[in-house]
C-alpha cells in the first residue's frame, strides 16, 4: 500500500504523519501518477498550520513530477507511461502515488529530469505570470524582488534580467546576496543592516521602481509602497512573515496613484490553455539555459517535517525537493 504525508490537526511540523493510504478507484477524468519527486513550497506551511484551512484530515503539497500509471476512461490529455509534472493543486502531492485530474498535468520534456521539474513548476510558472502577465516587465523597467535568494526570487531575477530589466533584490545575509547577484540581481540589498527603501531610492536616483514583487507580506508591505514610482504596481503574492494589514486605498492615491494586486497561480492557470502556455514558456526558458533551477536541498518525503523546519527557519535557498 502506498504512503503519504497526512495532517490530522493543524500546527507545527510535528503534525505531519507518514501513513499508508488506500487510493480510491480513478474517476473518469483522473490519472494516477507515481511521483519521482515532490516540490516544497511555503504555501504548504499555510495549509499545515491552517492559515489556509482545509477539512481535516488532509494531505499536503501542490507540486510534483512522475510517471502516469493509469488513466480514467475519459482522459485524453495524457497516457500511461507519460512523464508528467504539475503545480497548483489539488492539495496532496506529498505522496508516493496519487490520483489527480488529468487536465492539471503537463507532459515533461525528455531533457528535464524529475527532480528539476518538481522544483520548478510552481515557482517557475509563478515567475512566468508575474513577469509576463501581472506586470509585463520590459528593458526599461527597474524592479524590486523581495526574498531574492529564495526559489521564486532566483527565478524572477534570472527571468527579469533576460528581459533586459534592472533588478534590485532584498536578502537577509551576504551569502544570499552573492547567490542572488549570481542569478541576475544587479543590486542586492541586505535588509538586516540596510534600509531597503533608502537604498532603492538611491539606486533609482529618487524615482522608485516600476513594480515590487513581494512574497514576504506583513514585514515589507508598507515600505514596499514607498519604493514605487508614481503609477507603479505593488504585487503581493505571499506572506511568509504574516498577512498584509488592511489597506486604506487613500494611501495608494497619496503615494502616487499606485496599483495593488494579490494574484495567485491558481487563477492564472485555471484554464488548461493558460496552464499549457505558461508551462511551455517555462520549459523553453529552462531548455535555452536562461533559467537555472537551483535544487539546493533534498529530503526524503517521509522526512517532510524536517524540510518544513528548514524552510520556516530560513535555512534554505533556491528550491527544495522531497524524494519518495
Amino acid at each position: 500500500m502506498p504512503h503519504a504525508i497526512r495532517v490530522h490537526e493543524h500546527g507545527g511540523p510535528e503534525v505531519m504523519r507518514w501513513e499508508a493510504v488506500e487510493l480510491p478507484p480513478l474517476a473518469p477524468h483522473e490519472a494516477r501518477v507515481r511521483h519521482h519527486a515532490v516540490g516544497l513550497n511555503f504555501i504548504d506551511v499555510y495549509f499545515r498550520t491552517g492559515r489556509y484551512p482545509l477539512d481535516l484530515p488532509h494531505g499536503l503539497g501542490l507540486e510534483g513530477a512522475g510517471v502516469v500509471e493509469a488513466v480514467g476512461e475519459a482522459v485524453t490529455e495524457v497516457a500511461v507511461g507519460d512523464r508528467v509534472a504539475y503545480a497548483g493543486g489539488p492539495v496532496g502531492a506529498y505522496a508516493e502515488v496519487r490520483n489527480i485530474p488529468a487536465d492539471r498535468l503537463v507532459k515533461l520534456p525528455d531533457a528535464i529530469d524529475f527532480k528539476t521539474a518538481a522544483a520548478m513548476m510552481l515557482q517557475g510558472m509563478t515567475a512566468q505570470y508575474l513577469l509576463r502577465r501581472t506586470y509585463r516587465v520590459g528593458p526599461n523597467d527597474t524592479i524590486l524582488v523581495h526574498a531574492a535568494a529564495g526559489g521564486v526570487g532566483l527565478l524572477l531575477c534570472q527571468w527579469a534580467k533576460s528581459l533586459g530589466a534592472r533588478v534590485i533584490g532584498t536578502v537577509s545575509t551576504d551569502e544570499k546576496a552573492a547567490l542572488a547577484h549570481a542569478h541576475g540581481c544587479d543590486e542586492p540589498i541586505v535588509y538586516t543592516r540596510e534600509d531597503f527603501v533608502a537604498r532603492v531610492k538611491e539606486i533609482t536616483g529618487g524615482e522608485g521602481v516600476a513594480v515590487v514583487y513581494d512574497s514576504v507580506g506583513k514585514d515589507t508591505f508598507e515600505k514596499s509602497l514607498d519604493c514605487l514610482r508614481p503609477l507603479g504596481m505593488m504585487v503581493t503574492f505571499g506572506q511568509s512573515s504574516g498577512p498584509v494589514p488592511l489597506v486604506d486605498t487613500q494611501m495608494l492615491s497619496k503615494k502616487g496613484s499606485l496599483f495593488l494586486t494579490r494574484p495567485t497561480l491558481f487563477t492564472y492557470t485555471a484554464k488548461r490553455a493558460d496552464l499549457l502556455a505558461s508551462a511551455q514558456e517555462l520549459f523553453e526558458m529552462v531548455l535555452a539555459g536562461k533559467l537555472k533551477i537551483e535544487v539546493n536541498q533534498t529530503f526524503a518525503l517521509r522526512e517532510a517535517a524536517e524540510a518544513h523546519r528548514a524552510l520556516e527557519g530560513r535555512r534554505t535557498t533556491g528550491s527544495t525537493v522531497l524524494l519518495p
